[in-house]
């Protein structure tokens, strides 16, 4: 595959830095993925000066031009990682297993938390008539009475929340550790542990969207603040008041708030572990994010990876966690996934979405559309804009 012009252009774009009459410093001013070669390094000046330009200016001629020859082959790009990450069947080894079953835990008991927020109804018919017939007593004790359960809920899904946080620092802990050299062989040999963070991302996604489209959860918690406010007022008592205390409800409120109330989670609890452990290069974190979106991307690009999967749930899957991975690093990536230095091939990446059954992957698209940080930073380029209009 042919680079483009422009990533061949990159290489001209030298920042010198000093020299002297043994050795040249330089240092490439872009495109850090183009070629491992020309890294800031010394340079140390073996090349005999000709007529036309001095031995140093020499020394850079055939360095960059050298360079130029493998940006135009791709002999020396950094390659996509190229391997099956099983997200049907893997299952933890030995040294996988404490961190496994820790988060086993929690995931457990994700899909109950779906299932009872996608049967969430609210109880806005109530609400509407309490509000309608404020002196009507036996009303406003009707609403009372339907919404506090519906709040013992709201407070279960948010306490899950920190739940969920806990265990992806429990993951990032295993991922980014110095076991392996790299990401790639962590996510590789490390299966059942990419696959319970694959399942992290998946849940997220769904939470918010399921979320995203249902109002009543903002309006219930808002009644309920502002009932048990002028309950307080009136010094009378609470039933739902021992269940959510004030600090709590604050907490709880701005968690709904945000349009993803998971995915801010899981962005906040990324950032968080990165700053817990400065001696951990962020890059360690975030390379694990890049590397999980490649991961998802070869595989659902790659016919012979795609066939194993035995059922489409398994795509769609796979589709989730790495738009899921995308967002994420948008997020703690301190210039997002965007900027043509991103470590995610992101034209690629939608591609893959693009050439799914329209309908399959809209949620997807608006996703990245409307739920990512850096799209519309000037950085970003046309093409990846015009892509996901």
């Amino acid at each position: 595959m042919l680079c483009s012009t422009g990533d061949a252009f990159g290489l001209f774009q030298i920042l010198w830095l000093g020299a002297n009459e043994n050795a040249l410093y330089f240092h490439k001013a872009r495109m850090d993925y183009v070629c491992q070669a020309v890294e800031p390094e010394v340079i140390f000046n073996s090349v005999s000066p000709s007529p036309c330009i001095s031995a140093n200016a020499a020394t850079v001629w055939y360095v960059v031009m050298g360079n130029l020859l493998k940006v135009l082959t791709c002999t020396d790009l950094e390659q996509e990682p190229n391997f099956f990450l099983d997200f049907e069947n893997a299952q933890p080894t030995e040294a996988e297993r404490e961190t496994w079953d820790e988060v086993d835990v929690v995931l457990k008991d994700a899909l109950a938390i779906l299932d009872e927020l996608q049967a969430y109804k609210g109880a806005g018919q109530e609400i509407r008539e309490a509000i309608q017939n404020p002196n009507d007593e036996a009303l406003q004790d009707q609403a009372w009475a339907a919404v506090v359960p519906l709040v013992g809920k709201l407070k279960k899904f948010y306490e899950f929340s920190q739940r969920l946080e806990a265990a992806l620092h429990s993951l990032l802990r295993a991922l980014t550790s110095e076991t392996y050299d790299d990401p790639t062989q962590h996510l590789e040999r490390e299966q059942a542990l990419a696959k319970q963070f694959a399942e992290i991302l998946h849940f997220t996604l769904c939470f918010d969207e399921l979320k995203m489209t249902n109002p009543a959860i903002q309006n219930d918690f808002s009644y309920y603040r502002r009932t048990l406010s002028r309950m307080r007022i009136n010094n009378v008592p609470a039933e739902g008041e021992n269940e959510v205390n004030n600090e709590l409800a604050n907490r709880i409120s701005l968690f709904y708030a945000d349009a993803t109330p998971m995915l801010k989670t899981l962005s906040d609890g990324t950032t968080k572990f990165v700053s817990e452990n400065k001696n951990l290069p962020i890059e360690n974190t975030t390379d694990v994010l890049s590397t999980m979106a490649s991961v998802c991307k070869v595989m659902l690009e790659t016919p012979e990876y795609r066939s194993r999967f035995s059922s489409e749930e398994t795509v769609s899957f796979c589709l989730r966690v790495m738009v899921g991975v995308i967002i994420l690093y948008d997020y703690v990536h301190p210039v997002g996934a965007f900027v043509k230095s991103s470590k995610i091939d992101m034209k690629g990446c939608i591609k893959v979405l693009r050439d799914q059954p329209p309908n399959s992957v809209e949620g997807l698209l608006n996703a990245l559309r409307y739920t990512t940080k850096h799209l519309n930073d000037e950085s970003t380029t046309k093409t990846i804009k015009s892509m996901l209009q």
